[in-house]
């Protein structure tokens, strides 16, 4: 693929804006977050992360005609029966933060037990070549984990600091980038995704 192809990046959010940079450098196009061409969020009505996925790259290659790539990503804990699902960025109400919903998180969970506090990171990424793309490339990728009882770690975004990854035994937020990446629910959609345009 040409790297003077634009493609838009259908997203607000500037921690997973730096890490869909990170692992789509390797599609060859040149990656344009949609904030860069004043593309506003569109509202997120659909009840899967498919479906809001698939609003968001329709929304941003919409008003770009350019290709887009749009991700919808949760937190799903075993405890809350899936929640907070995706729900994830604004579980603590329309103005949440990551601190607030983190806080929330650990409040709903104050009186689980060890072994019912697993928990998994969820994303579906969609690409779209334009707006009426009848097939666009769907993948999805699965980061299982377990809720702590505190925080820890400064790297990552979102519940991060509260993701324990048993196989490293530390938080999400205290891996490197490029480990991160590597097991992370985006950086195998992420894989899956470059499969897929590679064999275009």
């Amino acid at each position: 693929m040409s790297s003077d192809q634009k493609l838009v990046l259908a997203s607000a959010n500037v921690g997973k804006i730096k890490e869909l940079q990170a692992l789509l450098g390797g599609l060859g196009f040149t990656i344009v977050p949609q904030t860069d061409l004043n593309i506003p969020d569109v509202d997120e009505t659909g009840l899967t992360f498919v479906e809001n996925a698939i609003l968001k790259a329709r929304n941003a290659t919409a008003l770009s005609n350019l290709p887009a790539v749009a991700d919808d990503s949760g937190l799903e804990v075993d405890y809350l029966q899936g929640a907070p699902g995706i729900y994830s960025a604004r579980f603590a109400g329309e103005e949440a933060t990551d601190i607030t919903n983190r806080e929330k998180l650990l409040d709903f969970l104050a009186d689980a037990p060890a072994d019912q506090r697993t928990a998994r990171y969820q994303t579906v990424i969609v690409y779209m070549a334009h707006a009426n793309d009848p097939t666009p490339i769907i993948c999805q990728g699965t980061w299982e984990g377990v809720i702590a009882r505190e925080e820890r770690g400064d790297g990552g975004f979102g519940y991060d600091s509260l993701f324990h990854v048993p196989e490293y035994d530390c938080r999400a937020a205290e891996l490197g980038n490029s480990t991160k990446n590597r097991l992370s629910h985006r950086g195998k959609a992420i894989a899956a995704l470059l499969l897929k345009l590679q064999s275009r």
